[in-house]
């Protein structure tokens, strides 16, 4: 657990935030954790080791970032507020030895993994709430030498990332995240260990990146899944028509994928998108 005279209290958070004349930014995220039980539990979660170079998105004042930099080799935090980012460092190292600290101050959305001192093996963050699925697959597409995750989102968020098929919540993102991951909730996160209290209350995802994903593949069925999800009322047949093939090319597709047309987007799993998937390959390769 992180030692409570090293914790960024409460009082400390707004002293910080009324040091930088912060007005917390609903647009950015900016709900910042407040009690070290939630910390350690997300510590305990993310299996984190010695040997781990983990990545922390949105570090804000640094009060996940203190237990990080405890537990792993190096921190790498990608702050996009420039105040925060500057304050960071400044803040944690009269509390802690942040030689194992690297700080970038950019939008993560833009972030290249040559900016990074080392490549990250595992991801911690709690994600701002608008961009929370942006980012992940953002992370998860570009930055594959990151094997765990550990994300503190949105509670309905985490329940449409771990949807199972033929659930009102399962779309794009579950398809998505879940061809690339093994995704499950390992926990509840009240509202009320946050300043200042968002509306909603969080929950805590893991995932773990799987090692026999066909990325040649991915491209295809990623397209695939958002003509699918585009009308998810209708069924394949009429939905995938927005990828401009051919009726033979339809039909050819449906039946060597043996995948029955009248489905609708939310009935298939994520094997039924990559028999598509790889079908359609093939019937492309030849056109």
């Amino acid at each position: 657990m992180v030692a409570l005279n090293k914790f960024i209290s409460a009082s400390e958070v707004r002293d910080l935030a009324n040091l930088l004349d912060l007005k917390p930014s609903k647009k950015l995220g900016q709900n910042f954790v407040i009690d070290p039980n939630s910390i350690d539990k997300i510590i305990r979660n993310s299996d984190l080791t010695q040997t781990d170079t983990v990545l922390e998105i949105g570090p804000g004042l640094g009060s996940l970032t203190i237990g990080l930099i405890e537990t792993v080799k190096q921190v790498i935090a990608v702050e996009v507020d420039s105040r925060l980012a500057n304050q960071l460092e400044l803040t944690l190292k009269e509390k802690i030895d942040i030689s194992n600290l690297q700080v970038i101050n950019k939008d993560f959305l833009e972030v290249t993994k040559e900016e990074f001192k080392n490549e990250p093996t595992a991801l911690v963050a709690n994600l701002p709430y608008n961009l929370s699925v942006p980012i992940l697959i953002h992370a998860l597409l570009n930055f594959p030498s990151i094997e765990k995750y550990l994300i503190m989102v949105q509670a309905e968020v985490a329940d449409r990332i771990c949807a199972a098929p033929n659930s009102r919540i399962y779309g794009i993102p579950s398809v998505k995240i879940q061809y690339l991951t093994e995704a499950k909730n390992v926990g509840e996160i009240s509202r009320k260990v946050f300043w200042p209290e968002p509306n909603v209350d969080s929950a805590l995802v893991k995932l773990q990146r799987k090692d026999n994903i066909n990325l040649e593949l991915q491209s295809l069925l990623f397209k695939l899944v958002e003509a699918a999800f585009g009308q998810r009322r209708k069924m394949l047949r009429s939905t995938l028509k927005s990828l401009s093939l051919s009726a033979e090319q339809l039909e050819e597709l449906f039946e060597k994928s043996q995948i029955d047309p009248r489905n609708r987007a939310e009935q298939l799993a994520v094997s039924d998108y990559e028999k598509l998937a790889t079908t359609l390959a093939v019937i492309l390769s030849r056109s």
